[in-house]
């Protein structure tokens, strides 16, 4: 897992066309906010996260995050257990992200 600041993450995710944007916050906190073309996986509900990240390929690189970076970190580590080698964290989540959204 790579954690990466907010410039950092951005950048990897612009220069990867085979990339894919998980928030995995709850649908409440998605619906609020959330980085523009994201899936949302709730890690919280760690049934239902292990089966939508299964369907995933993985052979694509991973970009996620969260409300602060504290379960995008532990929902990595999950997908690298899971098989999954190009996953990163957005170091602060949502909350540090200053590139686009939607609301």
């Amino acid at each position: 897992m790579k954690n990466l600041d907010n410039k950092s993450w951005e950048k990897a995710l612009k220069n990867d066309q085979n990339s894919v944007i998980l928030d995995v916050r709850t649908p409440e906190e998605y619906e609020e906010q959330r980085i523009p073309n994201s899936k949302l996986i709730d890690v919280k509900d760690a049934q239902q996260f292990v089966e939508e990240v299964e369907k995933l390929d993985k052979t694509k690189a991973y970009y996620l995050y969260c409300k602060a970076g504290g379960r995008s970190a532990m929902a990595c580590n999950i997908m690298e257990q899971m098989g999954f080698s190009d996953v990163s964290n957005l170091e602060g989540g949502i909350t540090e992200w200053h590139g686009e959204v939607e609301e």
